[in-house]
């Protein structure tokens, strides 16, 4: 493995463990306002950074993917959607790079509802793929 990938891979366990500290330390509501701004699935913002982006920028936002992915996999704790997902937006924008944060829910059964993040950036999906059929997309950040 390359020092590259070596680094991005440390950069993304630093990443999710700040994730899940600041998920368990801050109010979800600031979480949301420091992330972005919750528009519409619909918002031309988000068709924007879904449109794609420079391939240098496709190519990293994909490294990132496969490191945060990777990552969750092996840290001591339980490394959910929206950790992994706020880890990548973390690394893709200290690298200038935007992205856009999906929200959504799945209805199992009558009683439970399962939610669900996921990443998208410079065209490609970052991480919380596949999607399953049934999920409704409630909102983003941008």
């Amino acid at each position: 493995m390359t020092p590259e990938r070596r680094r991005l891979l440390l950069e993304a366990a630093w990443s999710l463990l700040g994730a899940r500290v600041w998920i368990a330390l801050v109010p979800i509501d600031r979480i949301t306002r420091r992330l972005g701004v919750f528009v519409s699935p619909t918002d031309r913002r988000v068709s924007r950074c879904r449109s794609g982006g420079q391939p240098d920028q496709a190519m990293t936002a994909a490294a990132i993917g496969w490191a945060v992915g990777r990552v969750a996999s092996l840290v001591p704790f339980r490394a959910v959607c929206l950790q992994q997902a706020m880890a990548a937006r973390a690394m893709l924008g200290r690298r200038g790079i935007a992205s856009v944060l999906h929200f959504g829910a799945v209805k199992q059964g009558e009683t439970r509802l399962d939610a669900h993040a996921w990443l998208d950036a410079a065209g490609v999906p970052v991480i919380g793929y596949p999607l399953d059929p049934a999920l409704t997309e409630l909102g983003c950040l941008v």
